[in-house]
């Protein structure tokens, strides 16, 4: 087998027409098709179905994120149209720049940037008179630029200038015009934590209908939070992986959260959607990152692409979770807060997730990498049946449960 930086991205591709493209969500979430995957046996079912399809003892991971209105319309002073769109802010969390009053500096994708030609781009803020947001371009590199926001008035949070002024930040292969009914549908029903760029669009099809079922059939559920970055869009360009700069994505896991995970290792662990995956398998190289002495420095810390395929994996799941949380005792924290940048590419080694929900993604993406590491070659089949069977493909598609191909669930 390849080493995972050799893995070429061309063989990871599919024809996808078009018009299998949703460019619309379903009137109801959880009337959605869903493909069901295990051992050689693909069925297709209805979403709601989901809850009956789980492993007994099941505990399932949502993403507890929630999307902000981060596309910002500018004009200048000309009439011409610019557009700010803001991925994370350029030195804080997300939680912290959302929260910040009267300025805050956000790295952004500009649209128009040729156009830019004053000191301070500004608009007023809807629903408050007087007020004003400015723009400031502090550098740039391509399409890229740092930003500084301030506004009038000052009082107002960031958080609270984009929800008023802000446009939905639907997917770039969406090729309509944001409506009203994205400010719910491109949510899920369980969101909290504000951050997200992009939504964790596996849990676009869970109702309170469905997740009371989950917990009726006795499964257990938590959270965890990534806040999804546009990088999850970002096509590979490069020949082989070794090439491909992986974006970096917030996390952020409450103590209450690793024990559980603790308590529940032997049992079914079901990731709602690629970032829960990304994060649960994270926490298992974080763990064993401090297990060999590496200091984490409260939020300063990253875990690059390429070092869960360098480190030494002997650790059990149980010991790099106990690892973590007696971390967390001995510094008094709360939670687990940082970056990762995991690339998770065929011949990676499942130490946490043995189900994952999620939908079906783009042809030569790093995510459609993560499913061939899931399911193994059978990936293209599963992809060529939901072709098929006129399943509706990315965000406001169709969704897939799959079980990992080395997984020794009894159903």
């Amino acid at each position: 087998m390849k080493k995972p930086w050799e893995i070429s991205i061309l063989d990871f591709t599919y024809e996808l027409p078009a018009d299998r493209i949703a460019q619309f969500p379903l009137e109801e979430r959880d009337q959605s098709k869903l493909l069901f995957y295990q051992g050689e046996d693909i069925q297709s079912y209805q979403f709601d179905k989901l809850p009956d399809l789980l492993p007994a003892n099941s505990l399932v991971v949502v993403n507890s994120t929630k999307v902000v209105k981060a596309r910002l319309i500018f004009k200048n002073e000309n009439g011409g149209k610019i557009e700010l769109f803001c991925l994370e802010p350029a030195e804080s969390l997300p939680s912290f720049a959302l929260n910040q009053t009267g300025t805050s500096t956000w790295k952004t994708m500009v649209g128009g940037l040729k156009k830019w030609k004053q000191d301070y781009l500004h608009c007023p803020i809807p629903g408050y008179p007087n007020s004003i947001l400015r723009a400031k371009l502090q550098s740039f590199s391509g399409n890229l630029a740092e930003v500084e926001f301030s506004w009038e008035p000052g009082r107002l949070t960031f958080s609270e200038v984009l929800e008023n002024l802000g446009n939905v930040p639907l997917p770039p292969y969406m090729k309509r015009e944001v409506e009203k009914s994205d400010e719910d549908r491109y949510q899920t029903t369980y969101n909290k934590y504000p951050g997200s760029v992009a939504a964790p669009t596996a849990g676009l099809h869970f109702t309170p209908q469905v997740l009371e079922r989950i917990k009726d059939l006795g499964h257990q559920m938590n959270e965890v939070c990534l806040h999804v970055g546009a990088g999850t869009f970002a096509p590979v360009k490069s020949k082989t992986m070794k090439d491909h700069p992986m974006h970096a994505e917030w996390l952020d896991v409450s103590m209450d959260f690793l024990l559980g995970l603790k308590k529940h290792i032997g049992n079914p662990v079901i990731a709602v959607g690629t970032t829960s995956l990304r994060t649960l398998e994270s926490l298992y190289w974080i763990g064993v990152k401090l297990s060999l002495g590496e200091n984490l420095y409260g939020s300063d810390f990253l875990l690059s692409q390429w070092e869960p395929y360098e480190l030494p994996s002997s650790i059990s799941l149980q010991e790099s979770l106990s690892v973590l949380i007696n971390y967390l005792k001995n510094t008094g924290e709360k939670k687990l807060i940082g970056q990762t940048q995991i690339l998770i590419v065929p011949g990676y080694e499942y130490k946490v997730v043995n189900g994952l929900v999620t939908n079906f993604h783009q042809p030569n993406s790093t995510l459609l990498l993560l499913i061939a590491s899931f399911v193994g070659e059978k990936w293209s089949e599963i992809y060529q049946y939901a072709l098929a069977h006129q399943y509706r493909f990315l965000s406001y598609g169709d969704s897939s449960f799959l079980l990992n191909r080395t997984s020794s669930i009894a159903m």
